[in-house]
């Protein structure tokens, strides 16, 4: 799957199924007299916006290298995820301070059958819309699109509080309050959705330990290529999402000529970058 074009793609649907979705939420907002579902519309709207960014990003990073950026602008991705983390969070506290407001007011939400339908159909395709992006993420591993995803997400949890603040409106008067503690419920999950993303963008921002399966997967394979002995150590990954430096140690005999052991790190670079595409840089330590 190509990373790029991918995350283009996944941009462009979403800007474009939101656009739909707001066009019908707000009229039937409008229809109804309901001020949820007008304001549950503007929030779907919200969505395109940080999906137009989300395609921008794409481009950003897609960027080759050049003198002032030598490892490439892939950076990109996780600058935007977390800025998108940014808007998640706005919108929790917007959550939060609404339902807070609401239930001082004890107000509840406005029923209607168009109301109770579009509501549903908008849960429905939100959560499709997350699933299809978490699932490019997951395959491309890509922070911005994944959070992209969380967003759709937020917006379908919006839905639900809508409709459930609806229907409950409608057979129990008595549980107004119930639009207020569901909207108090949603915040929260969106932050914690917020605070993961920005978690995962800043930490890779930062640099991470390469995972153990990489470790081992390298190392099975120095071994077959030079025997049991030669174990690789001392790893160091740098991330810039599209390239990856790596830096390692191997011992070796300390009485083996410079051109030999030369060529064996030559070797094992070769393989990393073949194998893993990763480009690895190695240091050699003599063995007592």
């Amino acid at each position: 799957m190509n990373r790029e074009r991918a995350q283009i793609t996944e941009g462009i649907v979403s800007v474009v199924v939101n656009a739909i979705l707001f066009a019908v939420k707000f009229w039937a907002g409008m229809v109804t007299g309901s001020i949820a579902l007008v304001a549950d519309a503007w929030h779907t709207m919200s969505d395109s916006l940080t999906s137009i960014f989300v395609v921008m990003s794409a481009k950003l990073a897609s960027k080759k290298p050049d003198k002032e950026h030598p490892f490439g602008h892939g950076r990109w991705e996780l600058i935007a995820a977390i800025i998108i983390a940014f808007v998640l969070g706005f919108i929790g506290c917007n959550f939060l301070f609404n339902s807070i407001e609401r239930f001082q007011n004890r107000e509840s939400v406005i029923f209607g059958a168009l109301a109770i339908t579009v509501t549903a159909i908008s849960i429905i395709v939100k959560e499709l819309m997350a699933q299809y992006a978490f699932y490019i993420g997951r395959k491309t591993n890509n922070a911005v699109v994944t959070a992209d995803g969380w967003h759709h997400r937020s917006d379908s949890l919006s839905s639900v509080v809508v409709l459930a603040g609806i229907v409950v409106s409608k057979f129990a008067t008595d549980f107004w309050w119930m639009d207020s503690v569901l909207g108090v419920f949603c915040a929260l999950a969106i932050f914690y959705a917020a605070y993961k993303i920005m978690k995962e963008a800043i930490s890779r921002l930062l640099g991470e330990e390469p995972e153990q399966e990489l470790i081992d997967n390298i190392n099975t394979e120095v071994r077959e290529l030079f025997g049991k002995d030669l174990n690789a150590h001392h790893f160091h990954l740098h991330n810039y999402i599209s390239h990856k430096e790596l830096t390692l140690h191997i011992s070796l005999d300390k009485n083996m000529t410079i051109e030999n052991g030369h060529k064996i790190a030559s070797d094992i670079e070769n393989m990393i970058q073949e194998k893993f595409d990763i480009v690895a840089t190695i240091h050699i330590d003599p063995t007592k």
